[in-house]
């Protein structure tokens, strides 16, 4: 299983809880998971494909 693939599994399940029993600290790690899932996803080709996607939405909306 590749890094990425682990973060994305660990964002998802941390995600899951509810707001309210998170922590500033549970919040900040989560928040750097995530951080640290974009950089490695953006040099994929699927990172290239959403930054293209959200690209055209940025387009169409101005």
């Amino acid at each position: 299983m590749s890094a990425t693939a682990f973060i994305a599994i660990l964002i998802v399940v941390r995600l899951r809880r509810r707001t309210q029993s998170r922590s500033r600290t549970d919040e900040a790690f989560t928040v750097f998971t995530a951080v640290v899932f974009g950089v490695l996803i953006a040099a994929t080709a699927w990172g290239h494909a959403i930054l293209q996607l959200v690209g055209i939405a940025v387009d169409a909306t101005h």
